[in-house]
């Protein structure tokens, strides 16, 4: 019987689903139907072997144009490598940065992705900031995990070229950059071979390309063993030129602030020139594919294969796509005959099955009640299928994850153009892991995520969470299409479809995340329990390092509704010494150890995003003394700084422009302006006379760092000051004090070097370049082999008051508990206060 046949070789193909959900062209639920457009293009995708993987450091490096026009003007399989997921970049549309950031700008390489036809991979490396130097990038990356990674991909996508962003020599770029294609090239060399990385070859089998590019800019960069290309034409799907689809393709890094990009040339017919430079392997001459078999003839068995396909594709029609399911009805035949282990065969196997579901009208949803569920619970599944043609077709059951089948005793015959519904309970098991993104679950490096399990590696996001499989028969054949439960909900955006996760009975939160204590001092610590679900019980206690004192040692607590919260307070004795260490809340409930908060990531570009970090407050043991209380807070593009204040003892008032009068400034000790506020705020530079008033009346502000691109507001203070392209990359770069007797060294703390120990990332960024003499630089740093840059803090005396211009990275310092950067900062808004 046909649906027993399904059931006998499902495990095989879920496990196969799995994957295909993770690397499939992202974008509308599996089981919808395509349309028309679609599925020719999809047709022709089918048809067609050649495969491009697109090699560069960061989310915004990738030649959307190309991948346009290689996925959906030339049918390849293309996909993009990103390095790293972008964690170290700032963020124009909020609050965001580190590993936050990163989970968005993944999201927005999803989003890309879903436009231009390509497929999303990433290694495992963090993007630690900017890097001046490829050895210095190299030196803080794991240079031989990278290189597996990329190898990894290569042999689990098995592309015949490679194309790096970037070119190998090292030149007046990114260090990221550089290393990418120095590690895409060094992967290139080990892929095709059985010695490297031999513990992958349990699940995979060596795969050599048949060449790597250099990708030059617009045509820019050719050489001698260049090839050229010219894009030109119209997307078949959406009839966008290409140029018009990569552009919004690129429009969707709204993060880095391309969310109206509209840059590449070659609309209105117009072509544009692409160069791609031989780095190794064999030569091309004509065009990037010479050499290579494109065709079904490189499988064995499958010229065969090739020539129906060819004929469906001519004889398609996209107004009545059902037409074509007797001779797709064969070519299914033929190719499940082929019994082939090649994994790009089995991909389009998983892509025939999804053609013929659309070609016949199929559409299924798997929904549940709500996206996030506990461990043990229950979980109602409502399905629901309908079929458009009046082709026969037998819905034969389903299968999901783990190991549950449930093929209908007698399958269910679909009548066109009306619904069946299934219902079904299943558990979670007590034991399910919590679904936050796979590479934060572990600390990592500063230079590398940590991954346990190297299936996921590669991946873009996290496999779903219950996998489901639908079976259909048509015709004989069965068809299997994967998809997994979702929510359907409205919420900032157009009805979307929330993916299953995991979540605790309770998130834990610090009312803080740096608290600052004096050395010795004891003070009270908050942690707030919020119930995920009714009746929580359970008892609260805080891991800390052996220096630090916590009493009581637990505390119970009992939450009666979901969404109840109940704020606990420990008393937290700080050690003698100046020392930093992290606090770590855990709940035990039932038996279970959790130690997760809450943190949710809600943008309309991208999908809702729910990270469960370990719930940890940085406690910093501290001398810092300040002066003055009263601080204004103009935000800029996102940070925290407001509530690192707050921390230090201050009362802070956010500020709009419209705050920006005597009135409103004068019982102001100092006025903080947030980073890239000069980039962001469209409305302030009517207002920067009020705010240089202030600073003359005695007033003072500190005015943290913009980019010298995209100011909408000047002039930045109220003498001449003109920012740059410069930084100190090196967060440990030693730092000259140039002015030790200026009061911001001195008042009320003596700074010292010292205080520039244990800082993140970088020093500081587009620092300036030139700037009036009424400004004293205060301190000199530089990264290796270059000059001393003194512009990384600037204070000018302006009447009786000071203007502060500094490209110290702050905005990551304070929240993350770096003593010298407290005490520093505690001076800048201290200045001409007693």
């Amino acid at each position: 019987m046909k649906n027993r046949d399904f059931s006998s070789r499902r495990l095989l193909r879920l496990t196969f689903a799995i994957i295909l959900l993770a690397i499939a062209p992202p974008g509308r639920a599996a089981v919808e139907p395509m349309s028309g457009p679609e599925i020719l293009q999809q047709l022709k995708s089918f048809n067609n072997f050649g495969s491009v993987l697109y090699i560069a450091a960061h989310p915004d490096d990738e030649n959307t144009l190309l991948i346009a026009y290689l996925a959906r003007g030339r049918d390849y399989r293309t996909a993009y490598l990103s390095l790293t997921r972008g964690d170290g970049g700032q963020n124009v549309l909020g609050p965001e940065f580190g590993e936050e950031l990163g989970v968005a700008r993944t999201q927005e390489l999803l989003a890309a992705r879903r436009l231009d036809g390509g497929r999303q991979f990433f290694t495992r490396a963090r993007d630690f900031g900017f890097s001046k130097d490829y050895l210095e990038t190299l030196n803080i990356w794991d240079r031989r995990q990278v290189v597996a990674d990329i190898v990894r991909v290569i042999r689990t996508y098995r592309p015949d070229v490679l194309i790096t962003r970037f070119s190998p020599q090292p030149g007046n770029t990114h260090g990221h950059h550089t290393a990418s294609a120095v590690l895409a090239l060094e992967a290139f060399r080990l892929a095709g071979k059985a010695t490297a990385f031999p513990e992958q070859l349990d699940t995979l089998r060596p795969w050599q390309p048949k060449r790597i590019l250099w990708n030059g800019r617009g045509g820019d960069e050719a050489g001698p063993n260049a090839v050229g290309m010219q894009i030109t034409g119209n997307d078949p799907v959406t009839g966008l030129s290409f140029a018009e689809l990569a552009a919004h393709s690129r429009a969707m890094h709204k993060t880095q602030g391309f969310g109206n990009f509209t840059g590449f040339g070659g609309g209105g017919g117009r072509s544009r020139g692409e160069s791609f430079q031989l780095l190794d392997g064999e030569p091309a001459t004509a065009d990037i594919m010479d050499g290579i078999d494109t065709t079904w003839n490189r499988v064995p068995g499958g010229a065969a294969i090739g020539t129906l396909a060819s004929d469906i594709i001519t004889n398609f029609n996209p107004q009545a796509p059902a037409d074509s399911i007797p001779a797709l009805v064969k070519l299914h035949n033929q190719l499940a005959a082929l019994k082939s282990n090649d994994p790009v065969v089995r991909e389009k196997q998983a892509q025939l099955d999804r053609i013929m579901a659309s070609c016949l009208g199929l559409s299924a949803t798997v929904t549940i009640g709500q996206a996030e569920v506990v461990p043990g619970e229950t979980i109602s599944l409502h399905y629901s299928v309908t079929e458009t043609s009046n082709i026969p077709v037998r819905w034969l059951g389903v299968r999901h994850y783990p190991g549950h089948i449930n093929d209908f005793e007698t399958p269910v015959k679909l009548t066109p153009n009306e619904t069946a519904s299934r219902e079904e309970t299943t558990t979670l098991p007590q034991g399910a892991p919590l679904s936050p993104p796979y590479w934060l679950r572990d600390d990592g490096t500063p230079g590398m995520f940590e991954v346990d399990d190297p299936a996921l590696i590669g991946r873009p996001e996290n496999p779903p969470v219950y996998p489901i499989d639908l079976g259909f028969e048509v015709a004989g054949e069965v068809l299997d299409i994967p998809d997994e439960p979702g929510q359907v909900t409205t919420d900032l955006r157009p009805e979307h479809v929330r993916r299953l996760q995991v979540i605790p009975p309770a998130s834990l939160h610090f009312s803080t995340p740096v608290e600052l204590f004096k050395p010795g001092e004891a003070r009270p610590v908050e942690v707030v329990v919020t119930a995920n679900r009714a009746s929580t019980t359970g008892n609260l206690s805080l891991d800390t390092p052996a220096n630090w004192k916590v009493e009581p040692d637990q505390q119970p607590f009992e939450l009666a509704a979901a969404g109840d919260r109940k704020a606990l307070q420990f008393t937290v004795t700080a050690p003698a010494e100046d020392t930093v260490g992290k606090l770590v809340a855990v709940a035990t409930i039932g038996g279970a150890r959790y130690e997760n908060d809450r943190v949710e990531i809600s943008y309309p570009h991208i999908p809702f995003q729910l990270l469960q970090p370990v719930a940890s407050l940085k406690a910093v043991s501290l001398d810092c003394k300040t002066r003055g209380h009263n601080i204004g807070y103009l935000p800029g593009a996102g940070d925290s700084v407001a509530d690192n204040l707050r921390e230090m003892g201050y009362a802070v008032t956010l500020l709009t422009d419209a705050d920006l009068t005597p009135e409103k400034l004068r019982d102001l000790d100092a006025v903080v302006i947030g980073v890239r506020a000069f980039n962001v705020r469209t409305n302030l530079t009517p207002d920067l006379p009020a705010l240089f008033d202030y600073v003359k009346s005695g007033g003072t502000v500190v005015a943290q760092y913009n980019r010298p691109d995209g100011l909408k507001a000047t002039p930045l203070a109220p003498y001449d000051l003109k920012i740059a392209n410069l930084r100190t990359t090196d967060e440990t770069a030693a730092v000259t004090l140039l002015a030790p007797d200026h009061p911001v060294l001195n008042t009320p703390n003596k700074i010292t070097p010292d205080d520039f120990a244990g800082w993140i990332q970088e020093r500081g960024i587009y620092y300036p370049s030139e700037w009036d003499p009424h400004f004293t630089p205060i301190l000199a740093m530089h990264d290796p082999g270059e000059d001393p840059l003194k512009g990384s803090l600037l204070v000018a005396k302006y009447g009786n008051g000071y203007y502060v211009y500094t490209g110290l990275v702050f905005f990551r310092q304070l929240p993350a508990g770096v003593p010298g950067a407290y005490r520093l900062f505690a001076n800048l808004v201290s200045l001409g206060k007693r």
